[in-house]
């Protein structure tokens, strides 16, 4: 068990340890979820884990490949 101590800003640090345990990383998004007495703190999914759920899906890389594309576009386009 780990303990940390929130913040006058309400903010609190995840312990190294339960955050290896975890693999939350800097940056990572992670779901909160409050029951009747506790504070659950969980990994967010990656977006590009959630396959299928939007239609027919691709392996998690060709997905990141094929968004990296279209931002580059996006991003051409624009000047």
């Amino acid at each position: 068990m780990s303990m940390a101590t929130v913040s006058s800003k309400g903010q609190i640090t995840i312990p190294v340890r339960a955050r290896r345990a975890l693999g939350i990383k800097a940056n990572s998004r992670v779901i909160l979820e409050v029951t009747k007495d506790s504070l659950v703190v969980r990994p967010a999914p990656d977006f590009f884990e959630l396959e299928g759920f939007l239609g027919r899906s691709l392996p998690p890389d060709e997905e990141r490949r094929l968004m990296a594309e279209g931002v580059a576009r996006h991003v051409l386009e624009k000047e």
